[in-house]
Protein backbone atom coordinates (compact mmCIF):
# COMPACT_ATOMS: atom_id res chain seq x y z
CA UNK A 1 0.00 0.00 0.00
CA UNK A 2 1.24 3.43 -0.90
CA UNK A 3 2.82 5.50 1.79
CA UNK A 4 3.25 8.81 -0.15
CA UNK A 5 3.38 10.78 -3.26
CA UNK A 6 6.19 8.64 -4.27
CA UNK A 7 4.89 5.40 -4.58
CA UNK A 8 3.58 6.18 -7.86
CA UNK A 9 4.70 6.49 -11.48
CA UNK A 10 2.48 8.34 -13.77
CA UNK A 11 2.81 9.15 -17.80
CA UNK A 12 4.58 12.02 -19.20
CA UNK A 13 2.59 14.00 -21.87
CA UNK A 14 4.43 11.38 -24.48
CA UNK A 15 3.65 8.07 -22.57
CA UNK A 16 7.01 7.77 -20.77
CA UNK A 17 6.68 6.31 -17.04
CA UNK A 18 7.52 9.08 -14.73
CA UNK A 19 8.28 7.83 -10.75
CA UNK A 20 7.24 10.30 -8.64
CA UNK A 21 10.01 9.46 -6.38
CA UNK A 22 12.13 12.09 -8.81
CA UNK A 23 10.32 15.06 -7.49
CA UNK A 24 11.34 13.77 -3.73
CA UNK A 25 12.32 16.99 -1.68
CA UNK A 26 10.22 19.27 -3.47
CA UNK A 27 7.09 21.06 -2.75
CA UNK A 28 4.39 19.45 -5.35
CA UNK A 29 0.96 21.23 -6.77
CA UNK A 30 -0.78 18.69 -8.17
CA UNK A 31 -3.89 19.81 -10.32
CA UNK A 32 -6.46 18.19 -12.71
CA UNK A 33 -6.82 21.00 -16.15
CA UNK A 34 -8.93 21.75 -18.76
CA UNK A 35 -8.53 23.86 -21.96
CA UNK A 36 -11.64 24.81 -22.32
CA UNK A 37 -13.31 25.28 -18.87
CA UNK A 38 -14.18 28.37 -17.06
CA UNK A 39 -10.80 28.03 -14.79
CA UNK A 40 -8.88 28.13 -17.24
CA UNK A 41 -7.18 31.36 -17.04
CA UNK A 42 -5.92 29.31 -13.84
CA UNK A 43 -3.03 28.54 -16.18
CA UNK A 44 -1.61 31.71 -15.81
CA UNK A 45 -1.79 32.14 -12.12
CA UNK A 46 -0.29 28.49 -11.53
CA UNK A 47 3.01 29.29 -14.01
CA UNK A 48 3.27 33.02 -11.81
CA UNK A 49 3.49 30.39 -8.96
CA UNK A 50 5.73 28.08 -10.71
CA UNK A 51 8.06 30.82 -11.87
CA UNK A 52 8.27 32.51 -8.50
CA UNK A 53 8.66 29.52 -6.09
CA UNK A 54 10.40 26.81 -8.62
CA UNK A 55 14.00 27.98 -7.69
CA UNK A 56 12.97 27.02 -3.55
CA UNK A 57 11.69 23.68 -4.62
CA UNK A 58 7.96 24.25 -5.87
CA UNK A 59 7.16 21.43 -8.86
CA UNK A 60 3.62 21.65 -10.25
CA UNK A 61 2.37 18.85 -11.78
CA UNK A 62 -0.06 19.10 -14.69
CA UNK A 63 -2.83 16.28 -15.46
CA UNK A 64 -5.16 17.08 -18.61
CA UNK A 65 -8.93 15.77 -17.63
CA UNK A 66 -11.34 15.44 -19.56
CA UNK A 67 -14.49 14.20 -17.30
CA UNK A 68 -15.72 17.09 -16.62
CA UNK A 69 -18.20 19.05 -19.42
CA UNK A 70 -15.49 16.95 -22.13
CA UNK A 71 -13.61 20.21 -21.46
CA UNK A 72 -10.12 18.62 -22.13
CA UNK A 73 -10.53 18.32 -25.58
CA UNK A 74 -7.44 17.32 -27.86
CA UNK A 75 -4.29 15.19 -27.97
CA UNK A 76 -1.61 15.59 -25.40
CA UNK A 77 0.45 17.65 -28.19
CA UNK A 78 -2.66 19.83 -28.56
CA UNK A 79 -3.21 20.60 -24.76
CA UNK A 80 0.66 20.85 -24.01
CA UNK A 81 0.87 23.93 -27.35
CA UNK A 82 -2.39 25.48 -25.76
CA UNK A 83 -1.06 26.16 -22.74
CA UNK A 84 2.38 27.15 -23.68
CA UNK A 85 0.78 29.05 -26.31
CA UNK A 86 -1.57 31.32 -24.42
CA UNK A 87 -0.59 30.79 -21.03
CA UNK A 88 3.47 30.45 -21.09
CA UNK A 89 3.53 27.42 -19.10
CA UNK A 90 6.76 25.82 -18.06
CA UNK A 91 5.63 23.37 -15.42
CA UNK A 92 5.43 19.46 -16.53
CA UNK A 93 2.47 18.47 -18.01
CA UNK A 94 1.38 14.51 -17.79
CA UNK A 95 -0.73 12.49 -20.16
CA UNK A 96 -4.55 13.11 -19.98
CA UNK A 97 -6.13 11.18 -17.06
CA UNK A 98 -9.27 10.37 -15.56
CA UNK A 99 -9.69 11.14 -11.63
CA UNK A 100 -12.41 9.16 -10.93
CA UNK A 101 -14.61 6.21 -11.61
CA UNK A 102 -13.08 2.81 -12.73
CA UNK A 103 -10.32 4.27 -15.28
CA UNK A 104 -9.02 7.07 -12.52
CA UNK A 105 -5.12 6.60 -12.14
CA UNK A 106 -3.96 5.02 -8.69
CA UNK A 107 -2.44 8.46 -7.66
CA UNK A 108 -5.24 10.18 -7.65
CA UNK A 109 -7.05 7.71 -5.69
CA UNK A 110 -4.50 7.81 -3.17
CA UNK A 111 -4.71 11.46 -3.41
CA UNK A 112 -8.52 11.19 -2.81
CA UNK A 113 -8.33 8.90 0.31
CA UNK A 114 -6.02 11.48 1.94
CA UNK A 115 -7.91 14.56 1.39
CA UNK A 116 -11.25 14.47 1.13
CA UNK A 117 -13.55 17.38 -0.67
CA UNK A 118 -13.71 20.73 1.27
CA UNK A 119 -16.13 22.40 -0.36
CA UNK A 120 -16.56 25.41 -2.73
CA UNK A 121 -16.07 29.01 -1.87
CA UNK A 122 -19.60 30.01 -1.88
CA UNK A 123 -18.60 33.76 -2.54
CA UNK A 124 -17.09 32.55 -6.32
CA UNK A 125 -19.56 32.70 -8.73
CA UNK A 126 -18.38 29.31 -10.24
CA UNK A 127 -18.40 28.20 -7.07
CA UNK A 128 -22.37 28.47 -6.67
CA UNK A 129 -23.37 27.41 -9.85
CA UNK A 130 -20.92 24.41 -9.63
CA UNK A 131 -22.67 24.02 -5.99
CA UNK A 132 -26.25 23.90 -7.57
CA UNK A 133 -25.34 21.71 -10.38
CA UNK A 134 -24.07 18.83 -8.46
CA UNK A 135 -26.48 19.18 -5.99
CA UNK A 136 -29.67 18.46 -8.42
CA UNK A 137 -27.44 15.21 -9.62
CA UNK A 138 -26.63 13.94 -6.13
CA UNK A 139 -27.98 16.06 -3.16
CA UNK A 140 -25.39 14.17 -1.13
CA UNK A 141 -22.25 14.99 -3.67
CA UNK A 142 -19.96 16.42 -1.31
CA UNK A 143 -20.06 13.62 1.15
CA UNK A 144 -17.73 11.75 -1.03
CA UNK A 145 -14.41 12.47 -1.90
CA UNK A 146 -14.13 12.32 -5.64
CA UNK A 147 -12.81 15.20 -7.72
CA UNK A 148 -15.65 17.56 -8.30
CA UNK A 149 -14.09 19.76 -11.45
CA UNK A 150 -11.38 20.96 -13.04
CA UNK A 151 -8.53 22.40 -11.16
CA UNK A 152 -8.86 21.26 -8.26
CA UNK A 153 -5.28 21.04 -6.18
CA UNK A 154 -3.02 19.06 -3.97
CA UNK A 155 -0.42 20.44 -2.28
CA UNK A 156 1.77 17.68 -1.10
CA UNK A 157 5.13 18.47 1.28
CA UNK A 158 8.81 17.61 0.46
CA UNK A 159 8.37 14.27 1.65
CA UNK A 160 5.69 13.48 -0.06
CA UNK A 161 2.59 13.92 2.40
CA UNK A 162 -0.60 14.88 0.96
CA UNK A 163 -0.60 18.40 3.14
CA UNK A 164 -4.33 20.34 1.80
CA UNK A 165 -6.47 19.81 -1.08
CA UNK A 166 -7.59 23.15 -2.56
CA UNK A 167 -11.17 23.23 -4.99
CA UNK A 168 -11.09 25.04 -8.05
CA UNK A 169 -13.07 28.44 -6.30
CA UNK A 170 -9.88 28.47 -3.87
CA UNK A 171 -8.24 31.47 -4.67
CA UNK A 172 -4.23 31.85 -5.65
CA UNK A 173 -3.33 33.71 -2.83
CA UNK A 174 -4.41 31.16 -0.31
CA UNK A 175 -2.93 28.54 -2.01
CA UNK A 176 0.26 30.37 -2.40
CA UNK A 177 0.45 31.12 1.15
CA UNK A 178 0.20 27.71 1.83
CA UNK A 179 2.82 26.93 -0.79
CA UNK A 180 5.24 29.41 1.61
CA UNK A 181 4.96 27.23 4.93
CA UNK A 182 6.56 24.31 3.18
CA UNK A 183 9.28 26.13 1.24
Amino acid sequence: MAQNVYDFTVNDRRGNDVSLSDYKGKVLLIVNTATRCGFTPQYEELETLYKKYKEEGLEILDFPCNQFGEQAPGTEEEIHQFCTLNYGTEFPQFKKIEVNGENEIPLYTFLKSKCGFKGFNPDHKIGQLLDQMLSKDNPDYASNPDIKWNFTKFLIDRKGNVVERFEPTTECYVIEEEIKKLL
